[in-house]
C-alpha cells in the first residue's frame, strides 16, 4: 500500500483518538475512552507501516504537524475554541513546513 496513504490513515486515527480524549472527560466516560485506545492504537500501527518505506523524520514530522493542524481546526469547530491571528500564522507555518519537508526537501521519498 502507498506509504502516504498509511501515513494519512495514521494521522486520521490519531485525530480521532485525540478528539475522543477530549470527550472522555479524564477517562471517566467509557465509550470515548475506548475511542482513545482504538484511535491511538490504530495510529501507531499505521505509523509503523508507513515507517517501512519513508524516513522517520518525514513520517513523524508530517504526522505531528498535520495532527496539530487538524486538532486545532476541530477545537475551533467542535469545541468553540478561539484562534487568533498569531495562531493562524503558526498554523500556516506548520503547513509550510510539511510542504517543505515532503515536496521541496530531498529527505522524503519522492
Amino acid at each position: 500500500m502507498n506509504p502516504y496513504v498509511l501515513l494519512g490513515t495514521a494521522i486520521f486515527s490519531e485525530v480521532l483518538g485525540t478528539t475522543a480524549l477530549k470527550f472522555s472527560q479524564g477517562f471517566s466516560r467509557p465509550l470515548p475512552s475506548l475511542g482513545v485506545l482504538v484511535g491511538y492504537g490504530a495510529a501507531f500501527y499505521f505509523l509503523s507501516l508507513a515507517l517501512e518505506d519513508l524516513p522517520v523524520g518525514v513520517v513523524y514530522g508530517t504526522w505531528a504537524a498535520l495532527g496539530i493542524v487538524a486538532i486545532a481546526a476541530i477545537g475551533v469547530v467542535a469545541f468553540d475554541e478561539q484562534v487568533d491571528f498569531a495562531g493562524i500564522v503558526g498554523i500556516g507555518l506548520i503547513i509550510a513546513g510539511v510542504y517543505c519537508l515532503n515536496i521541496i526537501s530531498d529527505m522524503s521519498a519522492h
